[in-house]
């Protein structure tokens, strides 16, 4: 759940909420004695690192790989996804067997 900074309109008061994302904005300032409304800051949010499988396939690579992917790129050689060139020659058609 993340949270959420807000600033009353009338006080000037700045507080912030863990709350859902689901759950309504808040519309009431906290502070003592003030009944000014208040909105929600929009804020940078926290930096997310996602570690594991299922994501860029080129994010956190291991210093062997980088290592022997720029070996291969000094000697030609290129990846096996990189040498199709995405034109395949369509297969011809069979012939067709006319029988009278």
């Amino acid at each position: 759940m993340p949270n959420y900074d807000y600033v009353c309109e009338k006080c000037g008061h700045r507080f912030e909420v863990f709350q859902s994302m689901n759950d309504p904005k808040l519309t009431d300032c906290p502070a003592e004695g003030c009944d000014g409304s208040v909105r929600r800051l929009l804020g940078t949010g926290a930096g997310l690192i996602f570690k594991g499988g299922g994501f860029y396939q080129t994010d956190y690579r291991s210093e062997s790989y980088k290592s022997g992917q720029k070996k291969d790129s000094e000697t030609g050689k290129k990846p096996a996804a990189e040498k199709s060139s995405g034109s395949d020659p369509k297969p011809s058609k069979p012939a067709s067997s006319d029988s009278a």
